[in-house]
């Protein structure tokens, strides 16, 4: 990754391609704030170790009647929005990073970014990567906790919920390999238990599904 600070916008937004390698790491903050650097990594290969061919594959989906806007980068980061997001905005990393270069022109990427934003209803949620274990022969799963509150009031467009009392998201992923073919893959919002956690399944789209 040629790039420096803090890539938690990147990897939370990584390309549904299979991750080879991690750069650089040197010149990039820890990839989770909680730990120094080699912690953090030997952290991520927990996930790895599991199902490497799913890490860090992005899965959006959404809770319609909250107007909330799930992205997971499994093994890595849950992402929720207060406000129903098309996938092609999620798909876009948030730039918390910067280029290689820091004196660089623009255009500083060769891939599109979204800027960091104050805007509640722009803002997520950032749930990041706790544990991870299989429940039986076929599922896996992934435990996401909030790590620090988000600092900003709630999104006010009508009908919309704060999503401040969620403390942690509960991900199960199917033991077979992902499709890699660059498309986007779907799940579900299964369960909020009273939005203090939520419960998302993941799974392929259905062929008649709409994912624009």
């Amino acid at each position: 990754m040629d790039l420096h600070g803090d890539v938690s916008g990147f990897l939370s937004s990584h390309p549904n391609v299979p991750l080879l390698s991690l750069h650089h790491l040197d010149h990039l903050d820890p990839i989770f704030h909680s730990m120094d650097r080699f912690e953090s990594v030997k952290h991520l290969m927990k996930a790895a170790n599991i199902d490497q061919y799913r890490l860090l594959q992005q899965t959006i989906c959404y809770n319609r009647q909250l107007s909330w806007s799930f992205s997971c980068s499994w093994g890595y980061s849950v992402h929720v929005y207060e406000k129903v997001i098309p996938r092609s905005i999620l798909k876009l990393p948030l730039e918390t990073f910067k280029p290689w270069f820091l004196d660089s022109k623009p255009p500083l990427y060769i891939f599109n970014t979204r800027p960091l934003s104050n805007d509640s209803c722009a803002t997520p949620h950032v749930f990041s990567f706790e544990s991870i274990r299989t429940i039986n022969e076929n599922e896996i799963l992934t435990n996401y906790v909030r790590m620090v509150a988000r600092g900003l009031l709630a999104c006010e467009l009508a009908g919309n919920h704060s999503a401040d009392v969620v403390s942690r998201i509960e991900v199960v992923s199917p033991m077979t390999k992902p499709t890699q073919n660059g498309k986007t893959g779907c799940c579900d919002v299964v369960e909020t238990n009273d939005m203090q956690v939520a419960k998302l399944k993941l799974r392929d789209c259905m062929d008649d599904e709409l994912i624009a």
